[in-house]
């Protein structure tokens, strides 16, 4: 333990780059496509705002042979069904229209019911990608938002000595009761970065925050932070401010524009296309 001795200074978080290109991890996709390649649709469970805006730039920027649609899904789907619609009259007949990247972590009923709703309604060959979790990546995002909030070491556990500033964590996301049994995978990873109990729980189902707060507790875990598994447009922040505020918890920062989250929205339309083989992160 480190009795005796000062916690070290705090260090600066940087964020680790994603951009391809580099290093011995493939590029999410290929350098090159054919005009008529399929569109790369990214379904907003929200708000088509600041947060969804940036992350289809930093797509861009990095992939800017890919014809990226950013749709919100506010009124239901309507408008992703016109977009389908558009795709489709820019590529030959019969042809794969557009892959459609549903912009959640994990399982979420209500969002990917609209956009097979949309895939109906627009009479479209589309195909739908998987939600962005779970992936190593984005456990080492949450990683990053708990210790730019000063609730994590910024480093992995490699030394012992190392005091954590809490001694249990709550990954909290939306999409119901499906939505926190989908984020379990992302708690055990995360878990394993900073060897902390990690639970997950549900802003809109169970088990929810103050559940994962008394399972937590009930072994001897007191000092508690939560970090809130969305990306922004799906969830209000202010609703898990309010969740970590009524447990006595701190509260890290959404994923936001993570270039982690950008980077798994071209390697879940890659995969779509069969053009990228996906393999862990760590």
């Amino acid at each position: 333990m480190n009795e005796g001795h000062d916690d070290p200074p705090k260090l600066p978080v940087r964020e680790r780059s994603y951009r391809p290109g580099t290093g011995r991890h493939r590029r999410p996709l290929p350098a090159t496509l054919p005009p008529d390649a399929p569109a790369l649709v990214l379904a907003v469970p929200g708000k088509a705002g600041d947060i969804a805006a940036e992350i289809a730039s930093i797509i861009r920027l990095d992939n800017p042979q890919v014809d990226l649609r950013l749709v919100s899904l506010v009124d239901g789907g309507a408008d992703l069904s016109k977009e389908f619609v558009s795709a489709a009259a820019d590529r030959p007949a019969a042809e794969t229209a557009a892959v459609v990247v549903p912009l959640v972590t994990g399982p979420h009923p209500r969002v990917m019911r609209a956009v097979r709703d949309a895939v109906t309604q627009s009479e479209t060959p589309v195909m739908i990608a998987h939600p962005l979790g779970p992936h190593p990546l984005l456990a080492e995002a949450l990683h990053m938002r708990l210790a730019e909030a000063g609730l994590a070491r910024v480093d992995r556990m490699r030394l012992f000595n190392v005091t954590s500033p809490v001694d249990g964590i709550i990954v909290a996301t939306t999409g119901g009761d499906e939505g926190a049994r989908g984020a379990d995978a992302t708690a055990v990873l995360l878990a394993a970065r900073l060897t902390l109990p990690v639970v997950p729980a549900a802003l809109d189902g169970v088990p929810n925050v103050a559940d994962a707060a008394e399972r937590l507790r009930k072994i001897g875990a007191n000092r508690l932070a939560l970090v809130p598994f969305v990306i922004g447009p799906e969830a209000d922040h202010d609703r898990a401010t309010a969740a970590a505020e009524a447990i006595g918890a701190g509260c890290a920062a959404p994923l936001g524009a993570h270039e982690a989250v950008a980077r798994l929205v071209g390697m879940r339309y890659g995969s779509a296309l069969g053009s990228y083989e996906e393999s862990d992160e760590d």
